[in-house]
């Protein structure tokens, strides 16, 4: 089964107390790789997220992020700045006498100067949070999967396609490499009677002979089979349940060398052709695999 390693994928999660959203985009990367924003009082989740991910994806980049809303009694509390606001304090009461005026310093007044009232830092009930935030990574994570599985069966017929297309090349390549003995002994045949002019009797023997050292050197079957078990091989990784990207790029690669071995050995101009058609087929597969799981 084919699963492209790009995506995206979004959950949220509420509860009377805390809402949960979060982000996960893929991308294609030669190994598991995580980057994970989190909000600064919930970093210690950041390795219970990479171990769900781990459970379910074995190769890509994700990119996580995760967003806490707490609407808890306990989520919220404020300090004085003391030292501040007896400076503050301190100042108007200098003009006051300055400027000579009667008002009283109001407390709206003091509580309105920057600063004298700030955030407090609360302590977070992280391990009561987990659950929610669990369920929500599962969530955008099945997402995120599903979506990698429905390209990559996308991905899967054009690879299809595109290996009937060199197998059939490959039968074509078979029937031109029929009879080679033959084929070089008359080119041989008429070579010699070119550079002779006919002044020299042929020995049939020494041209059965050069035409066979020839023929054995431009013999390509072994590269053939190889090649079919290759495309054989390469089905069979697409459609079984483990992850294909690094076999399948293997195998692209081992059939790169069998058709590049086949166009060095061929003589046909034909067969040349269709090695060219092939190897571009191949290089699109090649930009397909990179994205595969």
């Amino acid at each position: 089964m084919i699963n492209s390693m790009t995506a995206y994928a979004r959950a949220e999660k509420t509860t009377e107390q805390v809402k949960v959203s979060i982000e996960i985009r893929s991308y294609n990367h030669r190994h598991l790789d995580f980057t994970v924003r989190l909000p600064h009082n919930y970093l210690e989740l950041e390795d219970k997220i990479k171990n769900l991910a781990t459970e379910k994806v074995s190769r890509g980049r994700l990119e996580v992020k995760l967003q806490i809303i707490d609407e808890s009694e306990d989520a919220y509390g404020y300090e004085i700045n003391e030292p501040k606001a007896q400076a503050y304090h301190e100042a108007l009461l200098q003009l006051k006498d300055r400027f000579d005026i009667d008002p009283a310093i109001s407390l709206e007044l003091l509580a309105g100067a920057g600063g004298i009232i700030v955030p407090a830092e609360t302590k977070r009930d992280i391990q009561a949070h987990w659950p929610i935030v669990a369920d929500c990574f599962n969530e955008a994570l099945d997402n995120l999967i599903a979506m990698r599985r429905k390209e990559g069966d996308f991905m899967s017929k054009d690879l299809a396609g595109r290996l009937d297309f060199i197998e059939k090349r490959l039968v074509q390549i078979k029937k031109e490499s029929i009879d080679l003995f033959g084929i070089y002994q008359e080119r041989l045949k008429e070579r010699i009677r070119l550079l002779t002019k006919g002044m020299i009797e042929i020995d049939p023997a020494r041209v059965a002979q050069e035409a066979a050292f020839i023929a054995d050197k431009s013999d390509i079957s072994e590269e053939i089979v190889r090649s079919e078990s290759h495309i054989q091989q390469f089905r069979m990784v697409m459609y079984s349940e483990e992850p294909a990207g690094r076999k399948l790029n293997f195998l692209l690669q081992e059939l790169n060398r069998e058709f590049n071995t086949i166009g060095s050995k061929t003589e046909k101009v034909s067969v040349s052709h269709m090695i060219v058609e092939v190897k571009s087929e191949l290089e699109k597969i090649r930009e397909q695999v990179q994205n595969i799981e």
